[in-house]
Order: C-alpha cells, then sequence, then structure tokens
C-alpha cells in the first residue's frame, strides 16, 4: 500500500485546526498511528484515506490519547478564582496594552534618560508605594517566593517565631513549616492552635530569633474559643526587641472591599501604618491581577532581598511585569479601575444582569436537548483560592436535571467536550451552571449552539 507523506497530510487545510489545536507534533503522531493501522490492515486491501478521514480518526486519537493543553473554558463552576482554571480573568483590553509592549524590544532594563542600564521593576516599585504607603516594594513570580525569600533574606540559620493556629497548608499541599525549612530557618511555634497571646511571642524569644512572623488566615477561618496576637501588638514587640515582624497577607487586596460590599480584607497599606515592616500578597488573587508575589515595606529589608541571589531565581518576567504594571495603573483610578480589573466586575455583577445571562442560557440548553429539566435558581457563588473562604456571593444558576443519572452525567461530559468547554458543578442530582463566569455571553450561547 502507498501512503501519502505525513508531512503533507499534516500540512493538508483540512488538518489546520488540528495542528493549532493540539500542535504539529501531536498530530504528526496521530497521522502515524492511523497509518499503522491502515498497514496492519493491507490483507483487506484497505485504500489511502483523503485528508478529512485523516483529520476525523486523527481527531479521535488525539482526543483519547493526548492531553488537551491550555484550552479557555467557561468557569460556570460558581469560584470565581478558581486555581485549577487559572485565577483571576484578565481584563481583555488591559492584557492587549500589556502585549503590545512585550512584543517589541522594551526599556525593560535600559534608561532612556542616561542611556544606561535601568531598574527592571522601578515603575511597579513606584506604584506599589503610591498604592500602599510603603517606603519601598519588590515583586517575584508568586507570594509563596515572596515569603520563601523574605524569610532566607533575614533569617537564614536563624529562628522564626510562628503561632501554632497559622502554620497553613497552601495549593498543592505545600506547607509553610515545609517552605521555612526551604528557607534555611528554623520554626519556632507559639501559642496553640486556637489561642496565642503575645505573650508567647515575648517567651520565645532569644539570641537565635531574627524575625517575628504572621500568617493572615486568607484561606481558613478558626471559630469558637479563640485568641490572636494583634498586628500592633507584634509590631510594638518588634520595635522593643529590634525584631523586624513580616506578614503574610496571603490574598491582599488593595481597595476596601467593603465598597463592593463585601467584608473587608485588610490592606497592605493597613498593616503598614501598624507599624509591620514587611508584607506580602498575591497578585493574582483579590487583586485580580497577574500571579505575582508582591513584598512591601522598609526600604532597608527590601534592598536585602534584591541582593539576594534567589531574586534573579525568582524575578518575574517581562509579560507579568507589563500586565502587573497595567493593573496596578488601574487602581491609581478608583472611579474607573472596575472598568479595567475583572475580577471587580464579577464580584460585583447585578441581579438584573445575571437573570439576562440566565433566561439566554436556558433558552440555548432548552433548544439543545429536550429531555432535560433546566430551570434558573438562587445559588451562591464563592471567590476561591484562599481568599476569604466563608464569604457567599448571592449569585443566579441555571439547574440542570434529568431523570437519568447516567444521562446527567454524559450531559455534563458533553459540556466539557464542547469548544470552548462549559465547566459547570455538581449540587446532588442537579448540574449547575453559575451565571457569574457566562461572560462573553454571545460567544458562550453560541458555544451551547454545539449541542443541537
Amino acid at each position: 500500500m502507498r501512503l501519502a507523506s505525513v508531512d503533507s497530510i499534516a500540512r493538508s487545510s483540512d488538518l489546520k485546526s488540528l495542528v493549532e489545536n493540539w500542535g504539529f507534533g501531536n498530530v504528526v503522531d496521530g497521522i502515524r498511528q492511523v497509518q499503522g493501522v491502515l498497514r496492519e490492515d493491507q490483507a483487506n486491501e484497505s485504500s489511502d484515506l483523503t485528508p478529512s478521514e485523516y483529520a476525523t480518526q486523527v481527531g479521535t486519537w488525539l482526543q483519547e490519547n493526548r492531553s488537551h493543553g491550555y484550552q479557555p473554558v467557561f468557569n460556570l463552576n460558581g469560584t470565581i478564582l478558581h486555581t485549577n482554571l487559572g485565577r483571576a480573568v484578565l481584563d481583555e483590553n488591559l492584557v492587549q496594552r500589556a502585549i503590545e509592549t512585550a512584543t517589541r524590544p522594551v526599556t525593560l532594563e535600559f534608561d532612556l534618560s542616561d542611556g544606561r542600564r535601568g531598574d527592571r521593576e522601578g515603575v511597579i516599585c513606584e506604584r506599589l508605594v503610591r498604592l500602599t504607603g510603603a517606603e519601598s516594594a519588590t515583586v517575584v513570580n508568586n507570594n509563596a517566593a515572596a515569603v520563601l525569600i523574605a524569610l532566607n533574606t533575614l533569617s537564614n540559620h536563624r529562628e522564626v517565631l510562628v503561632s501554632r493556629g497559622e502554620l497553613i497548608e497552601i495549593g498543592g499541599s505545600f506547607r509553610l513549616p515545609e517552605i521555612m525549612a526551604r528557607a534555611g530557618c528554623t520554626l519556632v511555634e507559639v501559642g496553640t492552635t486556637n489561642r496565642t497571646r503575645i505573650d508567647d511571642y515575648a517567651k520565645a524569644i532569644c539570641e537565635r530569633t531574627a524575625l517575628l512572623m504572621k500568617v493572615h488566615p486568607s484561606n481558613f477561618h478558626i471559630q469558637g474559643f479563640t485568641e490572636c496576637a494583634t498586628e500592633q501588638q507584634l509590631a510594638e514587640l518588634s520595635k522593643q526587641t529590634g525584631i523586624p515582624f513580616v506578614l503574610d497577607l496571603g490574598s491582599g487586596a488593595l481597595i476596601d472591599l467593603n465598597k463592593l460590599h463585601l467584608p473587608r480584607e485588610p490592606l497592605p497599606g493597613d498593616s503598614l501604618s501598624n507599624g509591620t515592616d514587611l508584607v506580602t500578597f498575591s497578585g493574582d488573587k483579590l487583586m485580580g491581577g497577574p500571579q505575582a508575589g508582591i513584598i512591601v515595606g522598609q526600604t532597608e529589608f527590601i534592598e536585602k532581598i534584591n541582593s539576594n541571589p534567589l531574586k534573579r531565581a525568582l524575578r518575574s518576567d517581562k509579560i507579568t511585569l507589563a500586565i502587573l504594571d497595567e493593573t496596578l495603573k488601574a487602581y491609581e483610578d478608583p472611579t474607573t479601575m472596575h472598568l479595567h480589573v475583572k475580577l471587580l466586575r464579577d464580584l460585583t455583577l447585578t441581579r438584573k444582569q445575571m437573570q439576562h445571562r440566565a433566561r439566554s442560557v436556558v433558552g440555548a440548553l432548552q433548544a439543545a436537548d429536550g429531555d432535560l429539566t433546566i430551570e434558573i435558581v438562587n445559588s451562591d457563588s464563592v471567590i476561591g483560592s484562599g481568599s476569604q473562604p466563608t464569604t457567599q456571593l448571592p449569585t443566579l444558576a441555571v439547574s440542570i436535571q434529568h431523570t437519568s443519572e447516567a444521562k446527567l452525567r454524559k450531559f455534563e461530559q458533553r459540556l466539557r467536550g464542547l469548544q470552548p468547554a462549559v465547566i459547570g458543578r455538581r449540587s446532588k442530582s442537579k448540574l449547575l451552571l453559575d451565571m457569574r463566569g457566562a461572560e462573553p455571553l454571545d460567544e458562550l450561547i453560541a458555544t451551547l449552539g454545539q449541542l443541537s
């Protein structure tokens, strides 16, 4: 049997979309697998396939044997900052401005005024100082890295005091004590799980103590018989002893969330005003920007961090810095920031907006499958990614039911197979599609039309 060349098939117009979606290498692998089957079937005098037939069989093979890779989805799960789905969704126009900068030579480390090497994070530092009231600031690639480099810089081979009730576990089963060990410092637990007083810190201080540390419970909440040392108390103890005080805010926020009718989250500026020396927080959680670890605080300590060799290993790339710059720039104007930070829009959607989305989605689903029971129901969204774990946001969801559980699971699988995929969440016998994530609506409706 004479088969067409693999290269000519892969480059045919019929396989163009497969190459764009899966990559040339994966498509070539698929063609070879299909041709292998054809060769084994020579006894039946099978003939070569047309490019269109190759596209169909290769597409099936890719679905069964290769990872989909990074593909856009509709997050109708009800978790706004979904770690598995990329956390904060960035505003398209904001990203486009950053990409226009990042796709050309850029003054990343070049000073136009004197033609010499410039400060890589200079503009970011200026904006963070303005927004938080800090003396100085720096950026690494995520908040775990921010904690790591702060600990390694200020307490390598020495002790760090942390309340037992704040020894958190973050995503991927990584725990604060493990990060501290990698940073080269020794953890000293003070207090108890539910009650830690300032005296517990004071009694644990010795000549090996290098740092006082507090971790804001952004991804957990302890209720009942509880007590913890305040930032002000720790800052005062830090002043009395000369031992620096570092606060990990985790999620972080640059505006008072009460203005969005949400529980107030501690602001980095608040903590610095309380006397905290360094504050670390994330860029891609409550700030709604790109993944980044932000450190703000006293110039003395920021300079030490920037001179740590780890800073080179943990630094952010030009695309992240460009997007972070645009995000911080948006926060500088409180009257228009919601137009540029998508998270703020998602958190402040009105019921009327969600009703419009829900009615449109219901219509599209009813046209796709008449056997489903579809209705609009009240539900709750959560912020997610360790941000305000007890906060629930009233929302509307489209509820989908079927008399057969197996058929409902199959329909859920069909939604995940759409381009882009539609991700909902199960609630007992129902599949819920949260309308906070139903954007852009026109594209979602067109996507659901693929079900027909």
